[in-house]
């Protein structure tokens, strides 16, 4: 079955295009339902599982994870058998009549307008690296992108002179997104302040490197998030994930339609954008309170 798990992971990175950290996800799920099945004496072969199987896996997930973990395992789970079916491994999919456990309905951790301007507004040293912090952190709330996606970019996916990134998203499907004047301003201080050191990068080189001239990772810029957070003296911690969501929810309380936003996020589906609809509920209903000529609230 591992040896299947690996031609499973190589499908999805050679003909879906998947990003190594998904790659690395599903691949991690999988070898832990296999842990599962060696630690339960249950046979590593995809032709002796069946859904009691899958069910008593989902019901010792449920003692020690949430339900969104289980829902995930249990989706990595049907695509591996998904794609058995397809080279001819399985005659069917063990895990496709098993119900997807009902998620918690969780509002998204976001910053309020004034917090997200408190924490842009910590001074940084004015060094590269300083600048370059002020950079990222300027790009994360400007444009809404996933970290992995600031990681990927390079200086030529930034236009100067439009205002726009290329961005490359999961799937790697390509979007442009708009990015403001504050966070152009921030990577143009950046990028002379590399110049100065280094001479002119290459347009291909990485926007944001480390101190080594490589690219930086993700968990670096989660670090720099985490840094600047303690310095703010905020009491709300957040994620690079949660500036994400900040974007999102700044830009429905002014007004952002939600397909147009849909597109900004670059998700696939519009239910995946209308969660940030729970957390504008309150501007909704003061607008409604103000409008409504029976709202009562006049």
């Amino acid at each position: 079955m591992k040896k299947d798990i690996e031609g499973f992971i190589e499908n999805l990175s050679s003909e879906k295009g998947y990003s190594p950290n998904t790659c690395r996800g599903y691949k991690n799920d999988l070898m832990e339902f296999c842990k599962y099945l060696t630690e339960s004496n249950l046979p590593l072969d995809p032709q002796k599982i069946d859904g009691l199987v899958i069910r008593s896996y989902l019901g010792f997930l449920h003692k020690k994870d949430k339900k969104t973990s289980i829902a995930r395992k249990l989706s990595a789970l049907r695509s591996f058998f998904r794609f058995m079916l397809k080279t001819g491994g399985l005659k069917e999919n063990p895990a496709e009549g098993v119900l997807t456990p009902k998620r918690n309905k969780t509002i998204p951790d976001y910053l309020s307008v004034d917090d997200m301007f408190r924490l842009l507004d910590i001074p940084q040293n004015d060094t590269i690296l300083g600048k370059r912090n002020q950079a990222i952190l300027e790009t994360l709330y400007s444009t809404g992108v996933r970290i992995a996606e600031l990681a990927g970019l390079n200086i030529s996916n930034v236009d100067f002179h439009s205002g726009i990134i290329r961005v490359l998203g999961k799937g790697n499907k390509e979007r442009l997104v708009p990015i403001g004047e504050k966070a152009l301003s921030a990577i143009k201080r950046y990028l002379a302040k590399r110049t100065k050191k280094e001479g002119k990068p290459s347009l291909e080189s990485p926007l944001f490197i480390n101190n080594r001239g490589g690219r930086l990772t993700t968990r670096s810029m989660a670090r720099i998030l985490e840094n600047t957070l303690k310095k703010s003296g905020l009491a709300h911690r957040i994620s690079p994930h949660g500036i994400r969501h900040t974007f999102a929810t700044h830009m429905l309380d002014a007004g952002a339609d939600l397909r147009v936003l849909q597109e900004l996020l670059g998700h696939a589906t519009l239910s995946t954008t209308q969660q940030y609809t729970h957390v504008s509920i309150d501007r909704l209903m003061e607008v409604y309170d103000k409008a409504h000529p029976r709202s009562g609230g006049k």
